[in-house]
């Protein structure tokens, strides 16, 4: 196993002199931690785009410095980590990870301090053997190649040793781990050892596939109080003629049971979905099943991609494609629906007690601080700002909740 203190890091800062001093923090705390900081890409493990997005020369230099390294990776280094930073990851995210597949991580402006973390992610396997038609990433990483339980212990063990406090588990598919490997071990045990180690505080899931989740699985949260209560089940769809033409290998049916499964035996669980709008033969009446089945479930977070039309996929040559109009109108109608979904379900929170991660300060005059609680993943779902404290970051506090949006909390460290 290569050891996490050995990745080669490369840093292309673009922009205002902010952006150079964000890199030059960054660069220091990697350096610090162990990683190698190199001044090309192509000696590098991970390169590190930290972006600008003021005017849109700024954008377009960006843009084409990530392209350049998607293409690199595309066609000589699958290995290599592309890693988006500063005010394009910020203010784009979502749409450049639907648009450039290749990006392996985004960072916003806020989180500089915490690029550390963010690049010891505990990814379990790599590569993906789903072949879902529209998507580019099995024949960029090849199939699913699982890492060996062993060395995944050692790493968290590593990682809890430095001060970690949360491990998030990662892959293309966390549910197809260790299919590939002698004996089969299965992810609900290798949760269950991790649950173990010593000075960990936090393991979160993510993407696990709808058609794989287990009762085991499920019933191993639930049993383990370092699991978060949180599970990342992104379905694309719910209608069975989009879901075959996608070749998703689930059924509307078992969506809805597991996600029943997951409500029954893991109470309290807080739900993440991706949807996917505008598919080939996506009819009205079809994105209109896909529409209330938003309402009826009511996920607490929610990412909405269009579809894009990918060279070399399968999905590239279907008929009856979507105009981006219509998947823009679509994106918003469902956006705007999870908008109130997640604003009912937030308010919902205020007066309850969460345990939060502080994460660094934040740009409040009123609410000092910024964290998560366990119910929110870096970068994808909303925040927990605090009122003023003398914690530290890194630090998990216990918290009021004050307040509430549309996707953040507000809360108080109480003793």
């Amino acid at each position: 196993m290569k050891k996490i203190n050995q990745n080669k890091v490369h840093i292309i800062s673009l922009g205002c002199p902010k952006n150079l001093v964000d890199s030059e923090v960054m660069g220091g705390l990697l350096n610090q931690a162990g990683h190698k900081m190199v001044d090309h890409s192509d000696s590098s493990d991970v390169v590190i785009v930290n972006t600008c997005a003021f005017i849109n020369p700024a954008k377009e230099e960006a843009l084409e410095e990530i392209l350049t390294l998607a293409e690199e990776k595309k066609k000589n280094n699958p290995q290599l980590r592309i890693v988006v930073a500063g005010c394009l990851a910020q203010r784009y995210g979502r749409e450049l990870l639907a648009q450039i597949p290749q990006i392996d991580l985004l960072i916003g402006t806020g989180q500089v301090g915490e690029i550390v973390n963010h690049i010891n992610k505990l990814k379990i396997s790599d590569g993906c053997s789903n072949y879902c038609t529209y998507c580019v990433i099995p024949s960029i990483r090849g199939p699913v190649r699982s890492r060996k339980p062993d060395d995944i212990l050692k790493e968290a063990e590593i990682l809890a040793v430095r001060g970690i406090k949360e491990i998030i588990i990662t892959a293309q598919d966390t549910t197809a781990y260790g299919r590939d490997l002698t004996g089969r071990p299965q992810l609900s045990a290798l949760l269950n050892d991790m649950a173990k180690i010593k000075g960990l505080e936090w393991i979160r899931l993510l993407y696990a596939h709808p058609a794989r989740v287990t009762t085991d699985l499920l019933k191993i949260i639930n049993a383990n109080e370092k699991i978060c209560r949180y599970i990342d089940l992104p379905i694309q769809h719910i209608d069975d003629d989009i879901l075959k033409a996608m070749n998703r290998k689930v059924t509307s049916t078992k969506i809805k049971n597991i996600i029943a499964q997951a409500r029954q035996i893991i109470p309290g669980v807080a739900l993440r979905t991706s949807l996917i709008v505008g598919f080939p033969g996506e009819t009205p009446t079809r994105f209109n099943r896909l529409l209330d089945f938003v309402n009826e479930t009511k996920f607490d977070h929610l990412g909405v991609f269009i579809y894009s039309k990918e060279d070399d996929t399968i999905a590239a040559n279907f008929r009856s494609h979507v105009s981006e109009k219509e998947k823009e109108r679509r994106r918003e109608i469902i956006m705007n629906e999870q908008a109130a979904i997640s604003n009912a379900i937030n308010k919902t929170m205020v007066g309850s007690i969460q345990a939060v991660l502080i994460e660094g300060k934040s740009d409040r005059d009123d609410y000092m601080y910024i964290g998560r609680c366990r119910r929110q993943a870096p970068e994808i779902d909303g925040v927990t700002y605090i009122k003023k404290s003398k914690s530290r970051i890194g630090e998990i506090v216990t918290c009021k909740i004050l307040a509430a949006d549309v996707y953040d909390l507000f809360g108080e460290i109480i003793n």
